[in-house]
């Protein structure tokens, strides 16, 4: 299938045509899509029945966020990269505008003790998925227009760090670890990916290590949810009760699964297990195999990231490339750390599985990504068959031919 049609902004020359799709990657998103879609309507038909929403309530509304979703991923695609390169700041400022006013009295909608969600009546907004993507792209930006002050200078090393600690702060008091550590974690591996020194990193992650100590220490309740999975066992009707029912599931797959629909632990014993916890109804229902497969396909998504990041960057096209590396790390991270969660590796956060979870805000703001990723590789294959190009590459390219 050609892109010509939906990116008109790039039109073909005599002697060489638009790139095609990257197949391989739409292919392994369209499966995490299937797949997520099935076992959200797994999942949720119990807690659906128990709220007399009606048996498919919220398989019918994941269908929704899927078709939203993909009608904003092609709106995204006709958006050129030096448009993103151009708004990189006020990217950054919208994250931090969103994060502040979910905080607001009357505005943020509260769930759970977490303040998180907006109120944009077609869904709840959770502010923390688009404040990631948003961050992502200034810094995608930041490293292009002020990289060799990154990577030489201590002060232009922090700068970037200053505007992604406040709205750390924002997320801490929602409260969203989760989301902090993976937006935090994300942009040092960007900058890493730009060059800077090792031993940066080194200092930025003990101080930061040293922060979230006394954060944790300082309260009663985050010191208990971080300290519970190391033996879930010892409380497992109170603070183990998530992840002592998650194991369950778990074990009881085995190599391929007691068959879809067939799980026990999603009947009002797993909770949130159509949204963090979705990974352990699929691992009970569909065993090892199923684990695999899934695996195999974040794991593919992943690299392709990265080959489209490592692409761009010979290519000349630094934003691309940065903001490429930024998804790839981000996708990833994010899905380790949900799957670490489910099996009892790391502590119990609020994170989505991508793709997979229900969930509005997570569906929407992953579609964006991934096309993002299509259109940073549609734009680099531009380039390499001498077809107009935008953003840093097509300005080297220009100064190149004076």
């Amino acid at each position: 299938m050609n892109l010509a049609i939906l990116l008109p902004d790039m039109p073909t020359r005599r002697g060489a045509s638009c790139p095609r799709l990257d197949f391989g990657l739409l292919a392994a998103v369209a499966a995490l899509f299937s797949i997520g879609l099935i076992m959200v309507t797994s999942a949720s038909m119990p807690v659906a029945d128990r709220l007399e929403l009606g048996t498919f309530y919220f398989a019918e509304r994941q269908t929704l966020y899927l078709f939203l979703g993909l009608a904003l991923s092609l709106l995204v695609l006709r958006i050129r990269l030096a448009w993103w390169e151009r708004c990189s700041l006020l990217c950054v400022l919208l994250a931090i505008f969103l994060l502040a006013a979910v905080l607001l009295p009357g505005v943020g909608i509260e769930v759970n003790g977490s303040t998180r969600w907006l109120n944009l009546v077609v869904l709840r907004l959770q502010v923390s998925e688009p404040a990631k993507l948003l961050t992502l792209i200034y810094m995608a930006g930041y490293l292009v227009r002020h990289g060799d002050e990154v990577r030489e200078t201590s002060a232009g090393f922090l700068k970037p760090i200053g505007l992604l600690t406040l709205a750390a702060v924002l997320l801490l008091m929602e409260p969203d670890f989760g989301a902090t550590v993976v937006m935090m974690a994300t942009a040092l591996i960007m900058m890493f990916m730009a060059g800077v020194r090792l031993w940066k990193f080194g200092a930025l992650i003990a101080v930061a290590g040293g922060a979230f100590a006394v954060l944790a220490i300082s309260s009663p309740y985050r010191l208990q949810r971080l300290t519970a999975f190391l033996n879930p066992w010892e409380d497992p009707f109170n603070s183990g009760f998530q992840l002592t029912q998650s194991l369950i599931a778990i074990g009881r797959g085995e190599w391929f699964g007691v068959g879809l629909g067939a799980s026990i632990q999603k009947l009002f014993y797993l909770p949130e297990a159509h949204t963090d916890f979705v990974f352990a109804v699929l691992a009970e229902e569909l065993g090892l195999f199923g684990i695999l497969v899934l695996l195999g396909l974040y794991a593919f998504i992943v690299l392709r990231a990265y080959a489209i990041a490592a692409v761009a960057e010979r290519g000349g096209n630094l934003f691309a490339a940065y903001l490429a590396y930024g998804i790839g790390t981000w996708l990833g991270l994010q899905t380790l750390i949900n799957i670490g969660v489910n099996t009892g590796l790391l502590p119990t956060k609020g994170l989505t599985l991508p793709l997979l979870s229900y969930g509005g805000s997570s569906m929407l703001v992953t579609s964006v990504a991934i096309a993002l990723l299509l259109r940073i590789d549609y734009e680099t294959r531009c380039t390499l068959n001498t077809l107009p190009a935008s953003g840093t590459a097509a300005a080297k390219r220009r100064r190149s031919s004076r």
